[in-house]
């Protein structure tokens, strides 16, 4: 089973390829606080469909290139024109 993971895409200047930002959130072990951490990589988007500010969906591949390990699988909802 490939891994999947959701996340917003935060730049898409290089040719077929755009940056994803994955955000989680994970229970502090002692303090029981909960602490944001945010990871980004780098998905191949053959149809260039996906634009800064979309929520996307990535799905694990075979190594692209030297960090592309990653496709985008589909757009799951538009970030608003205005931005």
């Amino acid at each position: 089973m490939k891994k999947e993971k959701r996340g917003r895409v935060i730049g898409t200047a290089m040719d077929k390829t755009i940056k994803v930002a994955v955000d989680t959130k994970k229970q502090h072990r002692r303090y029981k606080k909960y602490v944001e951490k945010s990871s980004k990589f780098y998905a191949h988007d053959e149809k260039e469909e996906a634009r800064e500010g979309d929520q996307v969906l990535i799905v694990e591949t075979r190594p692209i290139s030297k960090l592309k390990r990653w496709k985008l699988e589909k757009v799951l909802r538009r970030a608003p024109e205005g931005e």
